[in-house]
């Protein structure tokens, strides 16, 4: 069985200390959320999360969900259960506006606490996670009278959401969807069509489920400019807004996957389903974005998650598992054989994992108060700052913190060495939780290529020179501190490595655009690494002055630790990426393709 502890000191560090989250309480909602309020939130999320959601983590794992010959979908045993607790709780609402039922609290404090049920329980809580999704799509592009019918109840938790982008020959390049939408002369769509490999589409927790549903109108352009967005009902709905009859959607299957067996992947079937226009006709691309958006961040947040609940059992397997003598000496003379914790190599994998998840989690945070300034500030320069940077690390959480995840349930296993292969220990469903969050919501590949392709230039490059110029700036205020030169000197040489690939690449990638794509990967990896060590310099920073002023304790030592780590063993692998970046795409692309 394994064991999750909501890492709630050091998230109260990160946003009291490092972020200064009292200096935001002009925007609408953190004056509802104060540091003590915000203590027991998370206190209370963590309860939940410890106590309730991760208890059914390995249960989801072994037994899946169950499609019946209604095509009805029966969900784990215990998952409703635990859903009920963290709907009735209110923690769905969290971060909803108050006039459709939520509580209108920061984005920020919604992300922390998300951080924990996705640590706790990544199967179970991609019920709400893709709900929430759904609301902010509607909130954005839904007319008014959208918002009423579908967010109420959404926020409530009593009707969760979905997405339904991907169709059986079109993944990425949504422009080839075929799913059509026929107008039935009064105000409504009948919908045709299958998606596949969509997560919550069919379950039994909640009384309705709400589809968002991209679909091409009869006539509409080809292509991307020709696809809609639409509300699809599991239950058509009266004048009042009531349920009533089962609307022509339905669950055909249920994917057989690696992981997440908890969370119902479904092909889903729209046989002339009614659904209603949301946005404008012919911009269903733009107003889905909007979840998508969210959806990446939340994805990021996966991988931090699940690398987090799998190195706090691999800290606990390390420290019982007696396992040969220190090469240094006995450190348990009055035992057959030391604890593993000892073995440096151990604590390679260990120091890796908890230095990204301590930086990984500080950069999500960072961003999420980046949203709250874009959508809660009314000062117009701080909005397009903080959106602009929101949008610039979306695919540098979404890339980074999966592939890190990934790979850092990899490690943990590893710790456990053939104990974590077997499924008794529960460190393998970490492993393969983990592995969809590099795929799904845009393959990181593709994360890489929006980076690199899109970002990089937005508004003239807008976003970029602002992270480089506070990056920059904190490094040369920082310059003549002897304390933090072990630290600023790293960071600056991996600015500096960042510097120069997005010079080569500006010199290279117009003229040959194969060199960009070969880049992009690399790319978004050194920008990763920059922006986490960035989050380190600031931690760092905080920790030695809550050090020097008599406030500081084992935690903020350990800060300075972890920190020296990060800047040694793991942010010279900056010059790597940027060797590669450098070498072009020739040698890539060289090969014909017969030749594979």
């Amino acid at each position: 069985m394994t064991t999750y502890k909501a890492p709630v000191a050091d998230t109260l560090f990160i946003l009291n200390d490092v972020l200064g989250y009292e200096r935001y309480s002009n925007l609408p909602g953190f004056a509802d959320a104060s540091p003590d309020l915000l203590d027991a939130i998370l206190g209370e999320a963590a309860k939940l999360a410890e106590n309730v959601i991760h208890p059914l983590n390995q249960v989801g794992d072994h037994e899946g969900c169950v499609r019946h010959a209604d095509g009805s979908v029966t969900t784990p045993t215990g998952f409703k259960d635990g859903y009920d607790q963290y709907r009735e709780g209110g923690w769905m609402s969290l971060a909803i506006p108050e006039e459709f039922g939520g509580q209108g609290l920061p984005y920020t404090v919604h992300t922390a606490v998300a951080e924990y049920m996705s640590s706790a329980n990544m199967a179970l809580m991609m019920y709400p996670g893709l709900t929430q999704g759904a609301i902010a799509a509607i909130l954005e592009h839904g007319s008014d009278e959208q918002k009423q019918t579908f967010v109420p109840k959404m926020a409530e938790g009593v009707w969760t959401g979905t997405m339904n982008l991907t169709e059986p020959h079109c993944g990425t390049d949504l422009g080839l969807l075929r799913t059509k939408a026929v107008p039935t002369g009064d105000g409504a769509y009948k919908i045709s069509g299958q998606k596949i490999f969509i997560s919550a589409g069919e379950h039994d927790m909640s009384e309705n489920i709400i589809h968002l549903v991209l679909a091409r109108i009869e006539g509409a352009p080809e292509g991307v400019k020709g696809i809609s967005l639409f509300i699809v009902s599991k239950f058509k709905l009266d004048a009042d807004g009531n349920l009533g009859e089962r609307n022509a959607v339905s669950c055909g299957s249920l994917e057989e996957k690696m992981g997440i067996h908890g969370n119902s992947t479904c092909v889903m079937n729209y046989d002339e389903a009614e659904g209603y226009l949301i946005g404008a006709e012919n911009g269903g691309l733009k107003a889905m974005f909007v979840m998508m958006n969210e959806a990446r961040l939340g994805v990021g947040l996966q991988g931090l998650s699940l690398g987090e609940v799998a190195y706090q059992n691999a800290v606990a397997y390390a420290k019982e598992r007696l396992q040969g003598r220190s090469i240094s000496g006995a450190k348990s003379p009055d035992k057959k054989a030391d604890p593993i914790i000892v073995h440096p190599d151990i604590r390679r994998n260990l120091m890796n994992m908890r230095a990204f998840n301590e930086a990984g989690r500080a950069l999500i945070l960072w961003t999420a108060l980046k949203s709250d300034v874009a959508h809660r500030s009314d000062v117009e320069a701080d909005k397009q700052e903080a959106d602009d940077l929101l949008g610039l690390m979306t695919p540098i959480i979404k890339g980074v913190l999966t592939d890190k995840g990934f790979e850092h349930a990899v490690m943990a296993q590893q710790v456990f060495g053939g104990h974590g292969y077997i499924e008794e220990h529960g460190m393998s469903q970490f492993v393969r939780d983990a592995r969809i969050a590099m795929i799904y919501e845009g393959a990181n590949g593709i994360q890489a290529l929006d980076l690199v392709g899109r970002k990089l230039a937005l508004n003239g490059g807008r976003a970029v020179q602002t992270f480089f110029k506070e990056v920059g700036e904190f490094c040369e205020a920082n310059r003549a501190d002897e304390n933090m030169a072990p630290f600023t000197k790293g960071l600056k040489k991996g600015l500096n490595d960042l510097q120069a690939a997005t010079m080569w690449l500006m010199q290279n990638a117009m003229q040959k655009p194969d060199n960009a794509g070969a880049a992009s990967t690399d790319y978004l990896h050194l920008f990763g690494l920059v922006a986490l060590g960035y989050m380190w310099g600031r931690m760092v920073k905080t920790a030695q002055e809550k050090i020097a002023d008599g406030s500081g304790s084992s935690i903020h030592e350990a800060k300075l630790v972890t920190g020296r780590y990060f800047m040694e063993r793991i942010m010279p692998e900056t010059a790597a990426h940027l060797a590669r970046i450098s070498a072009g795409a020739d040698s890539m692309m060289a090969l014909p393709e017969d030749a594979f």
